[in-house]
Protein backbone atom coordinates (compact mmCIF):
# COMPACT_ATOMS: atom_id res chain seq x y z
CA UNK A 1 0.00 0.00 0.00
CA UNK A 2 1.11 3.35 -1.30
CA UNK A 3 0.42 7.05 0.10
CA UNK A 4 -3.40 8.23 0.22
CA UNK A 5 -4.31 4.96 -0.15
CA UNK A 6 -3.30 3.76 3.29
CA UNK A 7 -5.98 4.66 5.29
CA UNK A 8 -8.80 4.60 3.08
CA UNK A 9 -7.98 0.87 2.36
CA UNK A 10 -7.52 0.14 6.22
CA UNK A 11 -10.23 1.56 6.53
CA UNK A 12 -12.26 -0.30 4.11
CA UNK A 13 -10.91 -3.57 5.00
CA UNK A 14 -10.72 -2.82 8.79
CA UNK A 15 -7.48 -3.34 8.69
CA UNK A 16 -7.39 -6.48 7.35
CA UNK A 17 -5.23 -4.98 4.81
CA UNK A 18 -2.83 -2.56 5.83
CA UNK A 19 -2.80 -3.95 9.39
CA UNK A 20 0.44 -5.53 9.88
CA UNK A 21 3.64 -5.05 8.57
CA UNK A 22 5.30 -8.61 9.82
CA UNK A 23 4.19 -9.03 13.10
CA UNK A 24 4.11 -5.57 13.77
CA UNK A 25 0.86 -3.98 13.87
CA UNK A 26 -0.43 -0.93 12.34
CA UNK A 27 -2.99 1.47 13.77
CA UNK A 28 -4.28 4.72 11.57
CA UNK A 29 -3.85 7.92 14.12
CA UNK A 30 -5.40 10.85 13.43
CA UNK A 31 -4.13 14.43 14.85
CA UNK A 32 -4.69 18.12 14.17
CA UNK A 33 -2.14 19.26 12.15
CA UNK A 34 -0.40 22.13 13.96
CA UNK A 35 -0.02 24.68 11.44
CA UNK A 36 -3.63 24.00 9.46
CA UNK A 37 -5.48 22.82 12.26
CA UNK A 38 -7.06 20.22 10.11
CA UNK A 39 -7.26 16.41 10.75
CA UNK A 40 -4.44 14.55 9.36
CA UNK A 41 -4.22 10.73 9.26
CA UNK A 42 -1.01 8.14 9.03
CA UNK A 43 -0.71 4.65 9.17
CA UNK A 44 1.47 4.18 11.77
CA UNK A 45 3.29 0.58 13.63
CA UNK A 46 2.63 0.27 17.26
CA UNK A 47 2.85 -1.63 20.62
CA UNK A 48 -0.12 -2.44 22.57
CA UNK A 49 0.61 -1.90 26.18
CA UNK A 50 -1.91 -2.99 28.31
CA UNK A 51 -5.08 -0.50 27.12
CA UNK A 52 -2.81 1.94 25.67
CA UNK A 53 -1.04 2.25 22.33
CA UNK A 54 2.89 2.99 22.02
CA UNK A 55 4.35 4.59 18.42
CA UNK A 56 7.91 5.43 17.59
CA UNK A 57 8.71 8.35 15.23
CA UNK A 58 11.65 6.80 13.19
CA UNK A 59 10.16 7.64 10.17
CA UNK A 60 12.07 4.78 8.73
CA UNK A 61 15.04 6.38 9.58
CA UNK A 62 14.49 9.78 8.13
CA UNK A 63 16.08 12.02 9.77
CA UNK A 64 12.88 14.61 8.95
CA UNK A 65 10.72 13.74 11.96
CA UNK A 66 7.30 12.58 10.59
CA UNK A 67 4.28 15.51 10.82
CA UNK A 68 2.32 13.31 13.02
CA UNK A 69 4.39 13.59 16.25
CA UNK A 70 5.09 16.84 15.76
CA UNK A 71 1.64 17.33 15.88
CA UNK A 72 1.09 15.16 18.78
CA UNK A 73 3.72 17.78 20.53
CA UNK A 74 1.61 20.67 20.05
CA UNK A 75 -1.88 19.34 20.35
CA UNK A 76 -1.88 15.88 22.54
CA UNK A 77 -5.24 14.93 21.97
CA UNK A 78 -5.89 12.23 18.66
CA UNK A 79 -7.82 9.71 17.55
CA UNK A 80 -6.41 5.77 16.66
CA UNK A 81 -8.40 3.19 14.27
CA UNK A 82 -7.69 -0.08 14.98
CA UNK A 83 -9.45 -2.68 12.71
CA UNK A 84 -12.41 -0.77 12.61
CA UNK A 85 -12.89 0.52 16.34
CA UNK A 86 -12.23 4.40 16.72
CA UNK A 87 -10.61 5.16 19.87
CA UNK A 88 -9.88 8.85 21.37
CA UNK A 89 -6.60 9.09 22.74
CA UNK A 90 -4.19 11.83 24.75
CA UNK A 91 -0.40 11.66 23.80
CA UNK A 92 2.76 11.87 25.85
CA UNK A 93 6.23 11.26 25.68
CA UNK A 94 7.80 8.06 27.61
CA UNK A 95 10.48 9.16 29.64
CA UNK A 96 13.32 7.08 31.37
CA UNK A 97 13.30 3.68 32.46
CA UNK A 98 9.08 3.36 30.94
CA UNK A 99 10.86 4.57 27.23
CA UNK A 100 13.62 2.09 27.49
CA UNK A 101 11.16 -1.07 28.30
CA UNK A 102 8.38 0.01 25.70
CA UNK A 103 11.58 0.41 23.11
CA UNK A 104 12.65 -3.02 24.20
CA UNK A 105 9.59 -4.68 23.66
CA UNK A 106 8.97 -2.46 20.19
CA UNK A 107 11.94 -3.82 18.87
CA UNK A 108 11.12 -7.51 20.06
CA UNK A 109 8.06 -7.39 18.01
CA UNK A 110 9.82 -5.59 14.59
CA UNK A 111 13.22 -5.69 14.38
CA UNK A 112 13.68 -2.85 11.99
CA UNK A 113 13.45 0.02 14.67
CA UNK A 114 17.29 -0.19 15.50
CA UNK A 115 18.85 -0.08 12.41
CA UNK A 116 16.06 3.02 11.82
CA UNK A 117 17.60 4.28 15.13
CA UNK A 118 20.78 3.92 13.89
CA UNK A 119 20.52 6.26 10.51
CA UNK A 120 19.07 8.86 12.67
CA UNK A 121 21.43 11.94 14.69
CA UNK A 122 17.30 13.28 16.35
CA UNK A 123 16.24 11.67 19.50
CA UNK A 124 13.61 8.78 18.94
CA UNK A 125 10.46 9.68 20.33
CA UNK A 126 8.32 6.94 22.30
CA UNK A 127 4.77 8.62 22.86
CA UNK A 128 1.98 6.53 24.38
CA UNK A 129 -1.29 7.03 23.30
CA UNK A 130 -3.41 6.79 26.61
CA UNK A 131 -7.45 6.27 25.90
CA UNK A 132 -9.43 9.07 27.19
Amino acid sequence: MVGKLNAPIYRLTRGRVGGKLGRAPILLLTTTGRKSGKQRTAPVLYLADGANFVVINTNAGNEKTPAWSLNLRTNPEAAVEVGGRRVEVRSRLAKGEERAVLWRRHMQQYSGWEFYESKLDREVGVFVLERR
